[in-house]
């Protein structure tokens, strides 16, 4: 295949603001992304010529959408596979009905992943669905379809291009490519004649979702002028932050200068979320690939998948969920009956999850919360044994209900220790997550204990990782042989808390449970509960998986009363502070 040459009359090589004046009031950009942030569930499409290998090649069988970079393989021996893939089972209107069924009221699918390959008829390119034996404009198709099973049509572009020669970190298995070195001015030419036929010719798209701006030929500046690009053809469109260079890694959220709309967390669901007027969407797998890839069966269970999105939503974000389609057009059967299971639970509990708010509450031990005005919606996910759900509420309940039998009012009593206590029936009516409504005068009235840790009869404090409060965009609760700990603690600004209440004051004995790699040890670390701090330097440990317990030293908390301990990094000499299970104080 061979690009088109083209020529776009008044283009100059400079970048310059396109479009007109983007001027916009905060209650402006609200309207704008008032449908996103009321839709909190989207499906997530990678489809390409990389479905025709299926993950496999020369004996190997871990490959998805990266096919090309991670094989290496020649360009133009990957343009064969054009000719291989025709997906003559796809039916746009198909894909369009399982997301509308499984809940998703948006749908983003790859225009064109880092391989540079168009899922349209691109009148620039003929590395295009026209170099196929499928001859078909796939993402016309689905635009219509989407519309018809009113869901929002959305994009993603990547502005990467392994295949294109004027890409500036050009391949060197690009032997597609001329002598002359790559031209990134004009590759933003072409990125943008590629992108003026998308918001042109398939009608207002509700987000473009932009990905592959790490690498260096893309510059911060180039991010502000492309985004100016596409909102000057669609004003109203919603743009994520991956237009720019501000992106941290996975975590997803900007840090520094960045350009876009919201954050974009990948395989991940942030500690908490971050505030109102702040937006942000989880994207993720139901495996371990993107792309499709036969050998891949290692699905997440449909039980995960409702309390990843419903995690999502208790956070004020959104959940994207991704499925590969095979090269003959369909979604493998495991993704169908995921989708399928998800739409059963959402025909029930939809009202838990569309157009609500985040919790009230920082932690929950049973499960997660969501709102609107004049409802909580507790999704209890750990179904109590005694029948009674603990609500760290102070009052202003008037009634309360499981979503699936609303005209079954639930018995309420309350307790000084445990707040409200909702009396429940024995088993939940689902194993993903039984949702009990509590209608509400005003706003919650949370707790000032909600979610402390107490002390045992012995005066003891014991702070695990499952009961932190982790504060920042890198830190994150993982598990390791069953027992959850603090990990990926990258950010010195990152940090970690546990409200307590402590009714024995006294000296404690400080004791840490944790891991940490030899290469990373030196870290120095402080705890702190009101106005008395202990600072302590990390030892390593055999590795990030050799969870040790060490006596840190010692504090003093002079008054009983309600306080946070926290404990934050002064200094990280390698690359993370420490893997933590637990802290106790006796």
């Amino acid at each position: 295949m061979k690009l088109r040459k083209f020529l776009l009359p008044g283009v100059a090589a400079a970048i310059t603001l396109a479009g007109p004046s983007l001027a916009e009031t905060a209650l402006d950009r609200e309207q704008r992304l008032a449908w996103f942030n009321e839709a909190r569930f989207g499906l997530f499409i990678h489809w390409g010529v990389y479905a025709v290998p299926a993950g496999e090649w020369n004996g190997k069988t871990h490959y998805g959408e990266w096919f090309l970079e991670e094989t290496k393989m020649p360009v133009s021996q990957y343009e064969q596979f054009a000719r291989q893939f025709n997906p003559v089972k796809f039916n746009a209107r198909d894909w369009a009905r399982m997301a509308r069924a499984a809940g998703m009221k948006y749908l983003v699918i790859t225009s064109k992943h880092h391989d540079g390959f168009a899922l349209w008829d691109s009148k620039v390119s003929d590395w295009d669905i026209m170099a196929t034996p499928f001859q078909r404009d796939v993402l016309k198709e689905l635009a219509e379809a989407c519309r018809a099973e009113g869901i929002r049509f959305c994009l993603y572009h990547s502005i990467m291009d392994w295949h294109h020669p004027d890409w500036g970190t050009r391949r060197p298995w690009n032997d597609k490519a001329p002598a002359s070195p790559p031209d990134m001015d004009r590759f933003v030419t072409y990125l943008k004649a590629q992108l003026r036929e998308l918001l042109t010719g398939y009608g207002p798209l509700g987000i473009l979702w932009f990905d592959g701006e790490w690498e260096s030929p893309w510059t911060h500046e180039r991010g502000v002028d492309l985004y100016h690009f596409v909102r000057g053809l669609q004003p109203q469109i919603i743009i994520n932050n991956r237009v720019g260079k501000g992106r941290a890694g996975m975590s997803g959220m900007d840090r520094g200068p960045g350009v876009g709309d919201y954050g974009t967390p990948e395989q991940e669901i942030p500690a908490t979320g971050f505030g109102p007027g702040v937006y942000w969407e989880s994207c993720m797998t139901m495996n371990n690939h993107w792309g499709y890839n036969r050998h891949d069966q290692n699905w997440k269970s449909t039980t995960t998948l409702v309390r990843n999105l419903i995690d999502c939503a208790s956070k004020g974000g959104n959940y994207l969920l991704n499925v590969g389609p095979t090269a003959e057009g369909l979604f493998p059967e495991a993704s169908v009956k995921r989708l399928a299971e998800i739409g059963e639970w959402m025909r029930v509990n939809a009202e838990a999850i569309h157009g609500t708010s985040a919790s009230p509450f920082k932690k929950l031990a049973w499960g997660r919360a969501t709102q609107k005005p004049g409802k909580l919606f507790l999704h209890v996910f750990d179904w109590p044994a005694d029948g009674r759900l603990r609500v760290p509420l102070a009052g202003g309940v008037e009634s309360a209900y499981l979503l699936v039998q609303p005209d079954r009012h639930l018995t309420l009593t309350r307790s000084d220790e445990d707040g409200l206590v909702v009396t429940l029936p024995a088993a939940s009516p689902t194993p993903h997550a039984g949702v009990v409504v509590l209608e509400i005068r005003g706003a919650p009235q949370v707790q000032a204990t909600a979610g402390a840790v107490r002390q045992a009869a012995d005066g003891s404090l014991t702070l695990t990782a499952a009961d932190a409060e982790l504060v920042g965009h890198a830190i994150k609760l993982e598990t390791k042989d069953g027992v959850p700990n603090i990990g990926f603690w990258t950010d010195t600004r990152d940090f970690i808390q546990w409200p307590v209440v402590i009714r024995r004051a006294g000296t404690f004995s400080i004791e840490a449970t944790y891991a940490c790699d030899p290469a990373s040890g030196g870290s120095e670390v402080v705890l702190v509960i009101g106005e008395a701090e202990v600072t302590a330097l990390v030892r390593p440990t055999a590795s990030w998986n050799d969870f040790q317990t060490a006596h840190v030293g010692q504090i003093t908390v002079s008054q009983p009363g309600n306080y946070t301990v926290i404990v934050k990094a002064k200094s990280k000499p390698g690359q993370g502070v420490v893997n933590l299970r637990s802290v106790v104080l006796r």
